[in-house]
């Protein structure tokens, strides 16, 4: 059986992203470096045949992920309400994808505004987690992003968050 087409069997049927040790778990007949070829093979061959899905590196692993352009007629489909996030929220998420593990005082501190219902908003919807607490009076709890916030952003690990010079080159445009 070609590892390419058991790799997208697996790839269809799993709801989040696998990475590389998940399919190495999954598959323990075909060697590492046979997988990362096959995922290299995958990637290029959906981007030359120019579907409307591609295999995506994100969140740590890989996932089938429909090209934007066709997301008008999956949400027709799968019924799916897209993530909404306040200024706020979104104001929140990016100082804690940044700075974390940071405390909610030191959220506050930067925003200038208390921000407990905000966190508590980014906690309900699964984009950050306590990572521990805080060695200082009070023991606050630290908190960071999550495997699903990589997975809503589209990206790969937190190194592909854009520096701050690449977000003012945006706002210069």
């Amino acid at each position: 059986m070609e590892l390419k087409r058991v790799l997208e069997a697996i790839f269809f049927s799993h709801p989040e992203p696998l990475g590389l040790k998940d399919l190495q778990r999954l598959l323990p007949e075909w060697k590492k470096e046979d997988l990362e070829g096959a995922l290299k093979e995958l990637i290029r061959d959906y981007e030359l045949l120019g579907l409307s899905f591609k295999l995506q590196e994100v969140a740590g692993g890989y996932q089938f992920r429909t090209l934007p352009e066709y997301a008008q007629w999956v949400r027709r489909v799968k019924k799916v309400t897209p993530l909404k996030l306040s200024k706020a929220a979104l104001e929140v998420l990016a100082i804690i994808a940044y700075r974390q593990p940071i405390t909610r005082a030191e959220v506050e501190t930067i925003r200038g505004v208390d921000s407990g219902g905000v966190i508590s908003s980014l906690l309900e919807k699964g984009l950050i987690k306590p990572l521990g607490r805080k060695e200082t009076p009070g023991r606050p709890l630290l908190y960071g992003t999550t495997k699903k916030f990589l997975e809503v952003f589209g990206l790969k690990s937190l190194k592909d968050l854009p520096s701050l010079r690449e977000i003012e080159a945006l706002e210069g445009k």
